[in-house]
């Protein structure tokens, strides 16, 4: 499974590093993307879902982000 670190990488920024990373993947890959709290927690998810991937899980972290597990979409 590959993992993508955007923590410390402020909105919009983490959302089109996130859709960058995932254009190197292949359909129906699975991808770890670890996030900070806060506003990047909320929107990178949902536009990767408005994007036609789909969410398997988010999960915080006791280290304080969290980590959503996606599988890329039909391209």
């Amino acid at each position: 499974m590959r993992t993508v670190d955007l923590r410390g990488v402020c909105c919009p920024t983490n959302f089109v590093r996130a859709k960058l990373a995932l254009e190197d993947c292949e359909a129906g890959e699975e991808v770890q993307i670890l996030l900070d709290d806060g506003e990047a927690v909320k929107n990178v998810p949902r536009s990767l879902k408005g994007e036609g991937h789909r969410l398997l899980a988010l999960k915080e972290q006791p280290e304080g982000y969290y980590v959503l597990d996606l599988k890329k979409g039909e391209d």
